[in-house]
């Protein structure tokens, strides 16, 4: 199984709008990522989002090229605070490649648990950004690999 684990494109400020919709330039790079994963022919069982706005967004550009039809939605366990454990919990029992949208810092964290094994919330393997990317690659034995992690300069 592969993880594909995004960070939300760039968002416009709170004092902007609320609701912290995509920024022109978190557009640009989603589409961009998207045209990247396409041309790869990367394909998902689901396009997952922690429901804010922001990653909604997010999921739904990334998963119209990649998802199957209908399999955009919402889950729970992908706000920014929330424990790894949880999307780690998502991942359980599935074997097909799967597109999971969120927020920092718990994309960090779930990158560094899985690697690990170790729930230090102080350790950052990889330090996502806006727009950021991570491949987590699960082998027969359970354990996770970093396959690809891509920043938007990279796409």
């Amino acid at each position: 199984m592969k993880l594909y684990l995004v960070q939300h494109g760039d968002s416009v400020a709170e004092n902007v709008d609320p609701e912290r919709p995509l920024s022109a330039i978190g557009r640009a790079d989603i589409a961009r990522l998207a045209d990247w994963l396409a041309r790869r022919n990367v394909k998902v069982s689901a396009a997952l989002h922690s429901g804010k706005t922001r990653a909604r967004q997010t999921a739904e550009r990334l998963g119209s090229v990649l998802a199957e039809a209908g399999a955009i939605r919402q889950a729970t366990g992908l706000a920014p605070n929330d424990p790894p454990q949880a999307l780690l919990d998502l991942c359980r029992g599935e074997t097909r490649d799967l597109l999971v949208v969120s927020h920092l810092p718990l994309v960090g964290r779930a990158v560094s648990v899985m690697l690990t094994g170790d729930p230090d919330p102080d350790r950052e393997l990889v330090q996502f950004r806006p727009g950021s990317l991570a491949m987590l690659i699960r082998g027969e034995s359970g354990s996770w690999r970093l396959g690809l992690f891509l920043t938007p300069e990279h796409y």
